[in-house]
């Protein structure tokens, strides 16, 4: 049996089977993490995702859930850690967009919470639980900083996908910036609580990146693309994202935690 300096690191993806949570998996697979896929993916789409990971190299499982179920969450983390044990790295990347864009004027309570119970309750009490058993691996703080180092122990860090909305207001769909504004927060939290133990979280913030979520409003963007409102003047694709989350796992960036990452093409740039 491999040593744990030897084992390869695992990696927790909520969201992972399609859109911007199949790039990071890609990614993380690519970088030698082996994968627990959570997402309520149909059967064969998840056969296919795990079948595509294997192929690659990587050892992958996937766990059927719903991440607004917060009171799963617990068993959720027991059945992971019994498959493969506690993930060096969890991803929070599921979400969804609201169902209908309009005047937050006429934003529905039903609506507000459907965005808020899956994108940042589920988000936030899932993190939670899996950060708990991070903890009780017991990393000493003496030991974190040379968990990057080579022949240490994987680094253990904790990514949410949130979105350039975090900081930038779209009156057209406001229960899901209140949402991503969160995920922020929440980063910069579990950074405070975390950090002496060893385990960095990061956010990262994607722009237009073409994904089921966008293809509805792909001519907006389209046209907003062409009209020079992204400095870097193409869609994102969700391997941007992938090939940023893979950085941030490999712990090449040991002294950085609580941080936000636009993968966004120069979008947040603000000018006149």
């Amino acid at each position: 049996m491999a040593s744990p300096a030897q084992r390869r690191p695992i990696a927790a993806v909520t969201g992972a089977c399609r859109g911007i949570g199949w790039g990071i998996t890609r990614a993380l697979a690519a970088s030698g993490y082996d994968l627990v896929l959570l997402d309520n993916a149909d059967r064969e789409q998840a056969q296919s995702a795990i079948a595509h990971l294997q192929a690659a190299g990587a050892r992958a499982i996937f766990i059927g859930f719903d991440l607004a179920h917060v009171d799963g969450h617990e068993a959720l983390a027991d059945e992971i850690a019994s498959a493969y044990g506690t993930p060096d790295c969890l991803v929070n990347n599921a979400g969804v967009q609201v169902t209908v864009r309009g005047d937050i004027l006429e934003v529905a309570p039903a609506e507000f919470d459907r965005v808020m119970g899956i994108n940042l309750r589920g988000t936030f009490f899932l993190t939670q639980a899996i950060a708990r058993r991070m903890l009780a691996g017991g990393v000493k703080p003496a030991e974190a900083a040379a968990l990057a180092e080579p022949g240490g122990q994987p680094h253990r860090c904790i990514i949410t996908v949130s979105s350039v909305n975090a900081v930038q207001p779209a009156p057209d769909r406001a229960a899901y910036c209140f949402s991503k504004t969160g995920l922020s927060m929440m980063t910069q939290l579990f950074a405070l609580r975390l950090a002496q133990a060893g385990i960095c979280t990061y956010e990262i913030r994607p722009g237009i990146i073409r994904t089921d979520m966008t293809r509805p409003a792909a001519g907006k963007y389209d046209a907003l693309i062409a009209g020079g409102v992204v400095p870097i003047a193409r869609w994102g694709e969700a391997e941007d994202v992938g090939a940023t989350a893979a950085t941030l796992a490999s712990g090449r960036m040991p002294f950085c935690t609580g941080q936000a990452f636009h993968v966004d093409g120069g979008l947040h740039i603000q000018k006149l």
